[in-house]
């Protein structure tokens, strides 16, 4: 029995205002690239059984887009008659009963089985039971809902539970409404074949559980996540279980370096080869307060011009004369800047950028007031 997991596909996800010839989000076309590339390889390995552990939209209220590409796919998986159990996850799910579950736009598919009810569901073929256990709302609910699964086992089938929850703290998200599972309630794990998670967006083993396993997600929703690797899960169930991480082609994250203690130097040192249409991420390391005013980031940005997007980390050189945590915490920003000016330029220099410093922050602030 061979199943594909995948996972976290968060469709309708858009960042960084970029557009691509279509005038749609690049990082939103990234997303609809992504679950296309893991429906051709459902094409190409023709599983038994499929199944995504939530996250399917990337909000419980998606654009049209959005839609229609789910739809498009869900039509092309559909029609190769395998089955597709799918789950909601916590960013699918609506926060009140006032709203209407997304997914309940695929209830017409003939090989498309949802749970997104926020209670157990059991689906069932002659070999094998699914035990799905969507994201839900409430935690004290989900207590009755596990219990509820752990009675629906069936020794005589294969066991397959799917949820969309964090287990253990390691694989926290700290988002709205995150659904930890019970550690008193791991012993679950045991009885199943395998147990297919979603939320967490790294491909990973769980713990000491050789069963249980996150697919990870299918692009990234943060440039926080460095992880250039993202695919899906491919499982061969037999006397034992085989799990195989298949990955599809996501655009980079490129991470580079410059050292502002020789910076022109750093500068002329650089390789800009590998960052074309990539998401590039510049540390400016050894930074002064003087520096900091005088390098823009526009100014690194040019240095990768082939670059999908450039962000621009600054990191202060620690000095002897900084100032302690605690002295930090009593300055507001633009008077702890003023201090290093102060401390790294002569007098002269000091009162020309003290004024260049306090406009800088007064249209800051300004700017601050009109979105209140």
């Amino acid at each position: 029995m061979k199943i594909i997991h995948f996972s976290d596909t968060h469709l309708g996800f858009n960042d960084l205002d970029v557009l691509n010839d279509d005038n749609i989000n690049q990082r939103e076309a990234d997303f609809y690239d992504a679950f296309s590339q893991v429906v051709q390889q459902i094409k190409e390995i023709k599983p038994d059984y499929i199944i995504h552990t939530g996250d399917l939209f990337h909000r419980s209220h998606p654009s049209n887009r959005a839609i229609t590409f789910a739809l498009e796919q869900f039509k092309i998986i559909d029609s190769l008659d395998i089955p597709f159990i799918l789950i909601a996850g916590n960013h699918s799910t609506p926060r009140t009963n006032l709203s209407s579950p997304i997914l309940k736009i695929f209830e017409n598919f003939k090989n498309v089985y949802l749970s997104y009810e926020q209670a157990y569901k059991k689906v069932e073929f002659n070999d094998v039971l699914f035990h799905t256990l969507p994201h839900m709302n409430d935690e004290t609910k989900a207590l009755s809902q596990i219990e509820l699964c752990e009675a629906n086992i069936d020794k005589s089938k294969k066991n397959i539970m799917m949820m969309h929850c964090s287990v253990g703290a390691t694989y926290l998200m700290q988002e709205f409404g995150e659904w930890v599972y019970p550690s008193d309630k791991e012993y679950i794990f045991k009885m199943m074949d395998y147990v297919a998670l979603g939320h967490w967006h790294g491909f990973g083993q769980v713990g000491k559980h050789e069963n249980v396993y996150y697919s990870g997600s299918t692009e990234r929703t943060s440039l926080g996540d460095k992880r250039n690797s993202k695919g899906f899960v491919l499982l061969t169930l037999k006397e034992t279980l085989s799990v195989e991480y298949k990955e599809i082609a996501i655009r980079p994250i490129v991470q580079k370096e410059i050292d502002c203690e020789e910076y022109e130097s750093s500068v002329s040192k650089l390789d800009t080869s590998d960052v074309k249409d990539a998401l590039v991420e510049v540390r400016l390391t050894n930074l002064t307060a003087l520096q900091s005013i005088d390098i823009q980031n526009s100014a690194i940005k040019e240095l990768f011009p082939d670059a999908l997007h450039v962000s621009v980390k600054r990191e202060f050189k620690q000095g002897t004369n900084e100032s302690s945590a605690r002295d930090v915490e009593a300055l507001s920003l633009e008077e702890f800047f003023l201090e290093h000016i102060k401390e790294e330029s002569e007098e002269k220099e000091f009162e020309r950028l003290k004024h260049k410093v306090q406009e800088l922050f007064a249209e800051y602030e300004e700017a601050a007031d009109d979105t209140l």
